[in-house]
Order: C-alpha cells, then structure tokens, then sequence
C-alpha cells in the first residue's frame, strides 16, 4: 500500500493509534541498545540503514514494513526536541522485549550531538546505551547542511557565504533559551541554522564523554564508512556485540550527500582555517587522525 494514496486524515489517525497504544505498552519496551547520535549531514541517514541490513538490528516500531511508509523510522528527537513528550512516549518506539532476544535496536538523530542538552538527557534516562557517531569532513558538511536547506525553500539567504555570515547573530542567545526554557522549547536557527558551528566537534562530542565512557564510543569517519562499508558495519556490528554479517549488493545507499565542488576557494580556505583547531582537538580527543586532516 501507498501511503501517498491514504487521505492525510487517515494517516493521522493510524499513526495516533499505533503511537497510543505503543504507550499503553511502553513498560513492556525497553529503551535503546545504541544511539546514533550525528552528525547532521555527517552520513547518519546512510549508516542507519546500512546497519538494518543487519540481520540482528531491528527497526524501530512500528515496522515500515507493516506500514504504508517507504522507510524505517530512523530518529525520535526525543533528547533533543521531543523531550516534553516523556518517557512513556519515548519507550513507545521501540519493540517490545518478546521480540528483541539476541537483537538489539537504536535510534539515529543527529541533532542530538550539537543539543546542549541532550548528551546529559541522554546520560539519565538511557545510561546504558552505546553511542555511535559518524563525522564528515566539516566544510562538506557545513556546505551540504546549506544546500540542503535550500532545497527544501528553508533558507532565505541565497548565498552560502551569506548564511555564514549571518549565522553568529541567529545563533545568538539560542543555547541559552534552550537551557533556560526547558524542556519546551525548541530552536530552528540551533538546529538547521548552524552550519559552521555543528562541524565543530570535539567540544560537543567532549559534553558527551562527561555522560558516558570513553568505551562507550564508536566513532566513524564518513569518508571511510562510504569507502569500505562493509569494514564500518563490521567495526559497527562488534562494537555492539554482534557477529559481522556480510551486506547485501544493494544496502549502502548515500542519502542526502549534496556534495560541495561549486564552493568558492576562498570560503573553503576560510573554513579550512576555522576548523583547524577543532580538527586538532577532535583528533588528541580521540587518538586517531581523520580524511579530512591528513595532506591530499
């Protein structure tokens, strides 16, 4: 069945049903065994589902299979932005425990790693879970978050180098309104309006590791990941004590790329310099280097 085909009515009310009673039973569903927490723009979207492939990785609930729906949910937002919907609600995505022996299940937002609240939010509710994280290049990332605005008519700024310039007086006060009106409000220009600042990573992965040990972590590189995707969900599949399981032909798909060869040299330069000291303490944070770090 297609959704496109239901009347927008009828899809509201099956998925109010489908969610009502995913709360009814929400004691009976455990929390996530994996967050995968960004980047936005990062190759999130494409692990996600790469990992589904996985024989032993189940989707959240309800399945997209059972749905008039073309994918699997992949993110919740509920550290992020979804917060004041409480934990019932939360725990209504995922499958009950009857279902999960021997799987394990997650969930994939990747705001959740610039929020300046979700990393502690995260650290109370789901202490247990594992964390994953897949990082792109900042400047590809930063360029394909813009692109990706423009595309779907968000961005009013018709130039990136606008938005950039711009984006230090959207941002302004915003992280603090978030900390301050909690657990309700939530910040456009934080989340889709931040191009140079998500790609700053190392302060924003370190506010994680204050919630959750340093073997805790996976972290990935894009560039690698799309390289060799099999070897990423291998790493991946160990990480979270599965067997490696080999990937079908057609699994990796790269979702929402927008990949930056019209950037202006000069704007890539600039970036190049402001990003060169977060590269650098990304990389003493990790012990590893990264694509984008090392000489071309």
């Amino acid at each position: 069945m297609n959704r496109g085909t239901l009347p927008g009515p009828v899809v509201a009310a099956g998925r109010s049903m489908i969610r009502g009673y995913g709360m009814s039973t929400a004691a009976l569903r455990p929390g996530p065994d994996f967050l995968l927490i960004g980047a936005k723009r990062g190759g999130s979207t494409s692990l996600y589902y790469t990992l589904l492939e996985h024989p032993q990785v189940m989707p959240l609930f309800p399945n997209a299979r059972l749905l008039p729906k073309d994918n699997h949910t992949k993110g919740v937002h509920y550290f992020d932005s979804n917060y004041d919907k409480g934990a019932a609600w939360y725990r209504s995505h995922f499958p009950a425990s009857a279902r999960r022996a021997g799987k394990v299940v997650g969930e994939g937002s990747p705001y959740y790693l610039f929020h300046p609240l979700a990393a502690e939010r995260a650290g109370r509710d789901v202490p247990d879970a594992k964390i994953l994280l897949v990082l792109r290049d900042p400047i590809e990332r930063a360029f394909s978050h813009y692109r990706e605005r423009r595309r779907q008519n968000a961005e009013d700024l018709p130039s990136f180098e606008e938005a950039l310039a711009a984006e230090a007086d959207r941002l302004a006060g915003e992280e603090e309104r978030i900390v301050a009106e909690q657990p309700g409000y939530a910040s456009y220009a934080h989340e889709q309006q931040s191009y140079r600042a998500q790609g700053e990573y190392a302060p924003h992965l370190r506010r994680w590791m204050k919630h959750f040990p340093a073997e805790r972590f996976c972290v990935l590189a894009a560039e690698e990941f799309y390289a060799d995707p099999q070897g990423a969900c291998d790493t991946v599949a160990r990480f979270l004590g599965l067997e490696p399981a080999p990937l079908p032909p057609s699994a990796v798909k790269v979702w929402n790329a927008a990949p930056s060869q019209d950037l202006a040299p000069a704007t890539r330069q600039a970036l190049a310099e402001h990003y060169a000291p977060y590269n650098a303490d990304l990389e003493a944070l990790l012990g590893r280097e990264f694509p984008w770090t090392r000489p071309s």
